[in-house]
C-alpha cells in the first residue's frame, strides 16, 4: 500500500504552522512533508515530530524570498553564492530533522538572461548541491512545475528533468514527481512513473483541476495507486493539495 505524508504548506492550513503536526497526526498520517523549515528553530519542529511520533521525509532548499516571487534560485547566475550558502543551510536542517532527501526548485527563468546560462548555472548548482549531500547521504531531487500556475518557470517537463540528470551525473540526484503537475504539462502519468521508477524517489499528488483532494477532478487515483503498488514504488506520497473545505472532511479518499 502506497504510504502518504502530510504535506504542512498545504493542509490544516487554517492553523499556525506549529499546529499542525498534531493535527497530522490525530489524522493517522505517520509522516509530513513541507516546503520550508527556516522559519523555526530545528529544536521546536524536531520536538514537535517527536511528541506526535511523526517522520519527516521532505523539506526544500532555500528559494530565495518567497514573498517577493521567489520560486527558487538555481538557475540564477547571479545568486550562485547565496544558493550555495543554502544547501548549507539545508543540510544544518535535514541532518537534524533526519531528512534523506531534499527538494530543489529550479526557479523562474531569470529575466534577461540567455536560456543556455540559466541551464548551465542550474546543472552547475546541481553538481554543488549533490556532492554536497552526498557527504552527508542526503538525496537531492528535482522537480518539474507546470507554468500555468508558475509562469516562467524554468524547470516544467518530466523529459527535461532526466536530461539535467544525465548532464548532472550524480548518482544521488533523483526527480521529485509531482502527479499534478506533470497532468497539466504532459499526461501520460503511470507510464512515464513506471518507465523512469528508478530515476522517481518521491512522488506528490493533487486533483485535476483545481489542485484539490484525489477524487475531486479528472485524474484516476485509485488506478495510479494500485500501478505504484505493482510496479513496486518503495517511496512516499506527499500529500499537497488545496482541501475543497477542510483537510479532515476531505481524507475519505485515503481510506477507501
Amino acid at each position: 500500500m502506497p504510504q502518504f505524508a502530510a504535506n504542512l504548506t498545504m493542509l490544516y492550513n487554517e492553523v499556525p504552522f506549529l499546529e499542525r503536526f498534531e493535527r497530522a497526526a490525530n489524522s493517522g498520517f505517520k509522516a509530513v512533508e513541507f516546503l520550508f523549515p527556516y522559519a523555526y528553530e530545528a529544536t521546536e519542529i524536531k520536538n514537535l515530530l517527536e511528541k506526535h511520533q511523526l517522520k519527516l521525509v521532505l523539506h526544500n532548499l532555500p528559494a530565495g524570498d518567497w514573498d517577493a516571487g521567489d520560486r527558487g534560485i538555481a538557475c540564477h547566475p547571479g545568486r550562485v553564492e547565496e544558493f550555495r550558502a543554502g544547501v548549507a543551510k539545508a543540510i544544518e536542517y535535514a541532518n537534524y530533522l533526519n531528512v534523506g532527501q531534499v527538494n530543489c526548485l529550479a526557479g523562474k527563468a531569470p529575466v534577461g538572461v540567455d536560456a543556455k546560462l540559466a541551464h548551465d548555472t542550474f546543472v552547475s548548482n546541481l553538481k554543488y548541491a549533490a556532492e554536497q549531500l552526498k557527504q552527508v547521504k542526503i538525496k537531492l531531487l528535482i522537480e518539474p512545475i507546470n507554468t500555468f500556475d508558475i509562469p516562467g518557470f524554468f524547470l516544467s517537463k518530466t523529459q527535461q528533468a532526466l536530461d539535467i540528470l544525465s548532464e548532472v551525473g550524480a548518482d544521488n540526484l533523483f526527480i521529485q514527481y509531482d502527479i499534478y503537475h506533470a497532468q497539466r504539462m504532459e499526461g501520460e502519468l503511470s507510464n512515464t512513473i513506471e518507465k523512469n521508477l528508478s530515476k522517481i524517489a518521491h512522488i506528490q499528488l493533487a486533483d485535476n483541476p483545481g489542485r484539490n483532494e484525489p477524487g475531486t477532478g479528472e485524474i484516476h487515483y485509485p488506478y495510479l495507486f494500485k500501478m505504484l503498488d505493482r510496479i513496486g514504488y518503495q517511496g512516499w506520497i506527499g500529500c499537497e493539495y488545496k482541501p475543497a473545505t477542510t483537510t479532515e472532511a476531505g481524507l475519505s479518499w485515503m481510506q477507501k
